[in-house]
């Protein structure tokens, strides 16, 4: 009887080794008989949205790999040509998110963000509830321009210095106040102190220093699930973790997951007080959930934005009513109530309701740990040294490209296109080209400068050349996702096959029975619908799987399809419960700081908070903003055509 159980569970240990062949295998195998049966435009395209769908979600195959499978399955059932495959795989945004790359590389090359990053956290102050607030602020706004996966690694290594300064200062407090009982032995007791500060201190700057060599041969995520993708593969080597998936333009990063009981002994051992341990979480989840939101902002801000804004403008070119500022205009009163309440429900779970006594900016309030805090973060941004040369050129090109942005057409007024004859021709990738093109020209040298530029990310801080430009091809092609750039273009395809085929509005048929909900009610359950599922599958693919489906539903029930369209996509972020939610999660759950019972109660509350401003934003504001009273004719002219 032994022998047969050993033989059965090591059959099921091989079945479970070999299940993504198995699903790779047998997905398309059992699903064969819906074109075989009905042969029809709409059967095959429908057998190939699925066979995708479920690579997708169960991540059998890589997802970029995944999403080529449109580009040989559409030819092979006729659905589309091969050309036409070909021709969707690569789009506007492709030249908008390789311009906007071009100016994440120069940002982290030469550390603006590290300077922007501790300079706001300077301003915030080092009590405990303005501490958390200003790490979010500047993960925000940090997260508006470079993916949420980069934004959440660069900051964390700084939230965790802070962190251990206020552990080792409050490990020396308490061992002080444990002396303090008799005055003979004061001294005594001070050089006691000062020894387990020095010592910890010592086991700081070395845990630093391991740090900082770990970090030039680590390997990482390639936003989507870079930016801004939603799970994540874990591959565990002598208790390290590498992330191989991404979440939008992402750097490379690595995370290192802690042994499992080690993390467990931290947790019981480390911090000096429970208030302590309630500091670490609520500052490290702060991280993850400013990252999310701050990515809402932009249209550039999170892939899910790309694939959404490059959808809906092949769905209804008529529609002139997306681009960066009408995005703006829309979400960022949305990130700023959603950072406001957050931050409330955040320090309302860890920190209580004390907020004289966590915001308060006296300082005579200041313990002698918020001073240590202080100035380990005066200290960090001290090393940065003054502002350099290629810092300013990057500033100006970071202001020059969002001003651009703006004034392109913003609508209200004319916009700088209108200088040209010809309409139509420029959008924001032609600005973000340019500029980025630019860095590759601009010499990293001041003009008649003998003094090299400083710049510890790069290898080429030693060249010689007084030529050497802002950023070279190697710097942008480490930070390129190219990943994420064929994900994005398997959506398209999907999106241009169901069109072709007339699987959308058999799609749109079906769901005619919901035309007795009133528009919000339909936004309210799309929402729910894919902020849930998000929690489990890619945030990129989830909703490139959704698109269509509402795009449909919106036209059969004469619904502006802005209305559920631009919620959806706000809410497919909102993955924020699980470690496997997105990057991010992963990264902040990496540091040990947090249980998976700490995510799920504060990534709860935070999903139903984003949900909330989301339909109150586009309930309110949106309305006016983009017409969402009326059916408007470009939608008509898409469904009289699609109904043809």
């Amino acid at each position: 009887m032994r022998l047969e159980a050993a033989a059965r569970m090591d059959v099921f240990r091989k079945l479970w080794r070999a299940r993504k062949l198995i699903v790779v295998v047998f997905i398309p195998l059992s699903l064969l008989p819906l074109p075989l049966v009905h042969p029809t435009s709409e059967a095959c395209c429908a057998y190939v949205l699925m066979v995708t769908a479920v690579y997708w979600v169960s991540e059998a195959v890589p997802l970029g790999a995944a999403a080529l499978v449109p580009a040989f399955l559409y030819p092979l059932f006729g659905v589309l040509k091969s050309s036409e495959v070909a021709a969707e795989y690569c789009k506007d945004t492709t030249l908008l998110l390789m311009g906007v790359i071009c100016l994440a590389a120069s940002i982290e090359k030469w550390n603006l963000h590290k300077r922007i990053a501790l300079r706001m956290v300077m301003i915030a102050g080092a009590k405990p509830g303005m501490l958390v607030l200003g790490f979010m602020c500047c993960t925000v706004f940090l997260s508006m321009w470079l993916s949420n996966t980069s934004t959440t690694a660069m900051v964390m290594p700084i939230a965790e210095a802070v962190l251990q300064q206020l552990i080792c200062t409050g490990l020396a407090d308490s061992h002080h106040d444990s002396e303090t009982g008799d005055a003979p032995e004061e001294d005594s007791a001070v050089s006691t102190k000062e020894e387990n500060l020095d010592k910890n201190q010592l086991e700081l700057l070395y845990q630093n220093e391991q740090n900082e060599r770990s970090k030039q041969d680590l390997c990482s995520f390639t936003e989507g699930q870079a930016g801004e993708l939603n799970g994540f593969g874990l591959q565990p080597v002598l208790n390290k973790t590498f992330v191989r998936q991404t979440n939008g333009h992402l750097p490379q990063v690595a995370i290192e997951i802690p042994n499992v009981k080690r993390v467990r002994a931290r947790r019981d051992s480390q911090y000096p007080t429970k208030r302590d341990h309630m500091i670490c979480k609520c500052l490290s989840l702060s991280i993850t959930y400013a990252a999310t939101i701050g990515g809402l902002i932009t249209i550039t801000g999170t892939s899910t934005n790309l694939i959404f804004a490059e959808q809906f403008n092949t769905r209804y070119p008529e529609a002139k009513v997306i681009n960066f500022g009408t995005w703006f205009i829309f979400s960022f009163p949305i990130a700023i109530i959603m950072l406001v309440l957050t931050w409330l429900w955040l320090h309302f779970l860890f920190l209580g309701c004390n907020f004289r006594e966590t915001c308060s900016l006296s300082k005579k309030r200041k313990t002698r740990r918020e001073t240590m805090s202080e100035q380990r973060i005066q200290e960090e941004y001290a090393k940065l040294g003054p502002i350099s040369y290629p810092e300013v050129v990057t500033g100006i090109f970071f202001i020059l490209m969002t001003l651009l942005w703006f004034t392109r057409e913003p609508g209200f007024v004319p916009g700088w296109t209108s200088l040209f004859e010809k309409k139509g021709y420029r959008t924001d990738a032609t600005v973000s080209v340019l500029l980025g093109f630019l860095l590759f020209l601009i010499p990293a040298r001041r003009p008649f400068s003998s003094s090299s530029p400083s710049c510890s990310n790069s290898e080429d801080s030693s060249d010689p050349d007084p030529l050497a430009p802002m950023i070279t091809w190697k710097d942008f092609q480490r930070l390129m996702p190219w990943e994420i750039v064929i994900l994005v273009g398997g959506g398209y395809a999907l999106a241009a096959g169901c069109k072709v085929s007339g699987l959308s509005v058999w799609i749109g048929r079906q769901l005619e029975p919901m035309s007795g909900l009133p528009p919000w009610a339909v936004t309210l359950l799309a929402c729910l619908l894919v902020s849930a599922v998000t929690e489990f599958a890619s945030n990129p693919a989830t909703l490139t799987v959704f698109l269509p489906i509402l795009s449909a539903l919106s036209e059969t029930l004469l619904i502006n399809p802005l209305h559920t369209l631009i919620p959806s996509t706000m809410c497919v972020s909102f993955g924020v419960m699980l470690p496997v939610g997105n990057p991010p999660n992963a990264i902040v759950f990496s540091y040990g700081h947090v249980k998976i019972s700490d995510m799920v109660k504060a990534g709860f509350g935070v999903n139903l908070i984003g949900v909330a401003v989301v339909m109150l934003a586009i309930t309110t504001w949106g309305v006016p903003l983009f017409n969402l009273t009326e059916f408007p004719t470009w939608a008509v002219a898409r469904n009289v055509t699609g109904g043809l």
